[in-house]
């Protein structure tokens, strides 16, 4: 079994060991060492990336027949999510092989920010679940951490801000106390003293995850040495799911950087409106209400203009027998507008409206006062075949459909020909 360095110190950032297998994990070279610091995917937290001699090292996984680490490897460039946060591994050349032997002693180098903002999210994660159950009794019944992505679901669903906020603000304290953060293999004796949050998930060879006076879990992954590090947590993010709340929230750098960002996003909508930033909120209100009004007058004009065209569509009525008909084609109207159009004309008795409208997306709406007996769908589907669609329909005095693209006199001329098959009604 491989010895495991990142138990011993979790900062080690360089180390050296022999290689003592190699072989090849999921098509790609690996080789398994005699000891690494290089931390497997497992317990909820990713696997650490690096370099081993001229190679990097993209994976690292734990076998599970003898715990062996394999450190699966490869050479082209890899790009980080942690580009610029501290000093970047250099790139191996292009194409060349990893050129390691079984008894080769090789040098190991870990992608330090990456392990550090690893630690920085699990540390704070464990002080998070705590403060939720000191703060609501909220426990946490899973916990999810990738490279751009921090979340917990806790077990009530219905958490009001304020007790999201109270967890949040136990949470700060016990950062900012800088309180140790010790990672222990713990015996039987010791394990049944302790108040863990959690039950351990092995019979043997538990190990302890203590943020001192405030939190015990049992946990295999990476931590921090003090609370301090975490820096601070921030929640951004609510979800209820049908039997959870899920909690996004950031620690540390992935904090700072999303306040960074939101910060500036809130500098330039103030600078678009020449106002400060902490005038946001009223001139929010200030524009909502302002929008409401401003759709109700648009509305009430709307609906104005759509009466005065109603009429001058009315007055070009022809009459077919006992009936009115007003036939008449847009080269681009949007579907409710027509139908407000329809229901306008065909208030007054035994009137027919037949429009439509041309463009990319092509719409029909044929419509008839109640007072006449007659079946508009067949009318309208057989429109809509003529420009090369199918489907339609609605009730026998109001229907409509859509079709492919066609032009203003494509319509026009379906819905003529619809008028032709009324000529004799």
């Amino acid at each position: 079994m491989t010895e495991k360095l990142y138990y011993q110190d979790a900062t080690l950032k360089t180390f050296k060991a022999r290689v003592v297998e190699r072989l090849t994990h999921a098509g790609q070279p690996a080789v398994v060492l005699d000891r690494t610091a290089f931390y497997p995917t497992g317990g909820g937290q990713p696997n650490d990336r690096g370099k081993l001699g001229d190679a990097l090292v993209v994976d690292v996984v734990e076998r599970e027949a003898d715990g062996a680490v394999i450190h699966v490897l490869s050479t082209p460039t890899l790009p980080s999510p942690y580009e610029g946060e501290g000093t970047p591994l250099p790139s191996p050349s292009q194409g060349k092989g990893p050129g390691m032997r079984v008894g080769d002693e090789v040098a190991g180098e870990i992608d330090w920010p990456r392990r550090f903002d690893l630690m920085q999210q699990h540390t704070g994660q464990h002080i998070l679940s705590q403060a939720f159950i000191q703060a609501a009794d909220a426990e946490t019944i899973g916990f999810h951490l990738t490279e751009d992505t921090l979340t917990i679901d806790v077990d009530k669903r219905d958490l009001t801000p304020a007790e999201v906020e109270h967890a949040e603000e136990i949470a700060n304290k016990v950062i900012f106390e800088d309180r140790p953060v010790v990672a222990r293999l713990v015996t039987a004796k010791e394990l049944a003293q302790m108040p863990l949050r959690k039950p351990p998930k092995v019979e043997s060879g538990i190990r302890i995850v203590q943020v001192e006076d405030f939190d015990w879990s049992p946990c295999g992954g990476t931590h921090v040495a003090r609370t301090g590090q975490v820096g601070l947590i921030k929640v951004v993010k609510l979800e209820r799911r049908s039997d959870a709340l899920r909690v996004e929230f950031r620690c540390g750098r992935r904090a700072l950087a999303d306040y960074g960002r939101k910060h500036r996003v809130l500098q330039e909508v103030a600078a678009g409106l020449s106002i400060g930033y902490s005038e946001l909120g009223q001139a929010m209100v200030r524009m909502q209400a302002e929008g409401k009004e401003l759709h109700k007058k648009l509305a009430e004009a709307e609906s104005k203009l759509m009466l005065y065209e109603a009429g001058e569509l009315d007055a070009k009525a022809e009459e077919r027998g006992e009936l009115r008909l007003i036939a008449f084609a847009w080269a681009d109207r949007d579907a409710a507008g027509l139908r407000t159009l329809a229901k306008k004309l065909t208030a007054k008795p035994k009137t027919v409206a037949l429009l439509g409208s041309g463009g990319r997306q092509p719409m029909f709406v044929f419509a008839r006062s109640t007072d006449l007996a007659l079946d508009l769908v067949p009318l309208l589907r057989g429109a809509i075949e003529r420009i090369g669609g199918k489907g339609g329909g609605g009730k026998p005095d109001f229907c409509q459909g859509g079709s492919p693209p066609a032009s203003e006199n494509q319509v026009r001329t379906a819905i003529e020909w619809v008028a032709s098959q009324l000529a004799d009604h």
